[in-house]
């Protein structure tokens, strides 16, 4: 009866560092799972930050656009106050 003992406790070893490994295995897949799960939040973020600045940088392009605009206005205003003042010095003579 001894010997029947001992074989099952041989027999049994592999089939325990099996069972080990396996729950090993299951922690490091609920690892991954969490980390992906992480992972993808910080994605969501990050793309709604994203499109945050793409629409903060079509913001700044209106207003340099207009300040743009409003440049070319105001010489071209110079333009004529200038014109202006010339022909009315010229009026004083």
């Amino acid at each position: 009866m001894a010997t029947k003992t001992i074989a099952r406790t041989v027999d049994l070893e592999p089939i325990d560092r099996l069972e080990d490994k396996l729950r090993r295995l299951v922690a490091l897949v609920d690892s991954m799972k969490t980390e992906q799960s992480r992972a993808a939040e910080e994605n969501m973020r990050l793309t709604r930050e994203v499109e945050s600045l793409h629409a903060r940088v079509a913001a700044h392009d209106a207003i340099g656009a207009e300040l743009s605009s409003l440049k070319e206005e105001r010489d071209v205003i110079r333009t004529r106050v200038t014109e202006m003042l010339e022909q009315l010095e010229a009026l004083n003579l």
